[in-house]
């Protein structure tokens, strides 16, 4: 018997019966042999954790854009926070941990440069549109590999697309990703605020402090126990009582303090026009981007306007800067 096949005995033997058994997958997009040592869901954390979209997480913007200091969050941060978060919940509901894993480390793969920003007015200049969870399927589904995507489970490919709050993960192991995202966000975005001087503790709405806690990590502690003590023994995730309204408080205060038009976003239009005027410049000279987008392109396989946006949503804040100074600022020249 191999490693494989005593792990998804186990999985049977120790997960609640509302756990997804890698063995009872609804399988790849693709037939594929079997791994003698990693389950299904194992693999898909693996070819997560090692493709090279999930390196490009570390220089690409959570909040703050080109802040001062080393220890903001950035989008591969906040990532590690979010399947820390999802697979202590998952522990502790007896789920499938490798799936939830999974899940979440790849459910922001199609984030733009520049985080919201930059998705925000993709999704405005492109007549096809731009959501970053449906880039993320994209991605693992497509656009790794050199356009033979990462073959990942369904039930990992589920989970990635309805991570938002809109979606309905049809997983309990998505379910806790989903919630799990939020409490991860909320939680360290006030955290890089303070950081900031954006906002201080004593700004935050006094019920929500009462009841919720004192501080960064008794917050998440609250938020966390309480998923728990509501969804045990339980065939659905949910955060009830006076614990989720606090944190949709919280989410809101957030958004009119912070996200909205404060001192954390003053760069947010200038990082917009940078990805607006990539986005027309590439329109206008497909021909300029790099072989594996262009040769879809091509191929007949994509429209132009979707290529452009895989193009552009891949790239780090960084790159898109010096992608930008490339093409429209001058460079210094001499004669010899």
């Amino acid at each position: 018997m191999h490693l494989r096949e005593i792990q998804e005995k186990r999985e049977f033997d120790l997960l609640s019966p509302y756990a997804v058994k890698s063995k009872e997958s609804k399988g790849r997009q693709f037939d594929e042999p079997k791994c003698d040592i990693r389950t299904d869901f194992q693999r898909d954390r693996d070819r997560i954790l090692h493709c090279k979209t999930f390196r490009r997480l570390k220089h690409k913007t959570q909040v703050f854009i080109s802040p001062e200091g080393d220890h903001y969050r950035t989008r591969l941060t906040h990532t590690l926070e979010v399947a820390q978060i999802a697979r202590t919940i998952a522990r502790a509901l007896s789920l499938n941990e490798d799936l939830t894993e999974a899940i979440a480390l790849g459910h922001d793969l199609g984030h733009t440069p520049f985080g919201h920003s930059g998705e925000q007015i993709l999704n405005e200049v492109c007549p096809l549109g731009f959501s970053h969870s449906e880039q993320s399927l994209r991605v693992v589904e497509f656009l790794e590999r050199n356009g033979r995507g990462l073959n990942l489970t369904w039930e990992v490919r589920d989970g990635i697309i309805n991570h938002q709050t809109k979606g309905r993960p049809s997983t309990l192991e998505g379910k806790v990703v989903q919630i799990s995202d939020k409490i991860a966000y909320i939680n360290h975005d006030i955290d890089d605020a303070i950081r900031g001087k954006i906002i201080r503790e004593n700004d935050l709405p006094k019920d929500c402090v009462e009841i919720l806690g004192n501080s960064f990590s008794e917050r998440i502690n609250t938020m966390i126990r309480n998923v728990i003590d509501n969804s045990i023994y339980q065939p659905d995730i949910k955060m009830r009582d006076e614990v989720g309204t606090m944190m949709k408080k919280l989410r809101s205060f957030m958004f009119e303090n912070v996200y909205i038009g404060s001192q954390a976003k003053n760069q947010e239009k200038k990082a917009q026009y940078i990805v607006k005027q990539l986005y027309y410049y590439f329109i206008e000279h497909p021909e300029s981007i790099p072989g594996e987008f262009y040769l879809h392109y091509q191929s007949g396989e994509e429209t132009k306007e979707r290529i452009v946006c895989d193009y552009i949503a891949g790239m780090t804040d960084r790159y898109a800067i010096n992608k930008y100074c490339e093409i429209y600022v001058p460079s210094s020249w001499s004669i010899l």
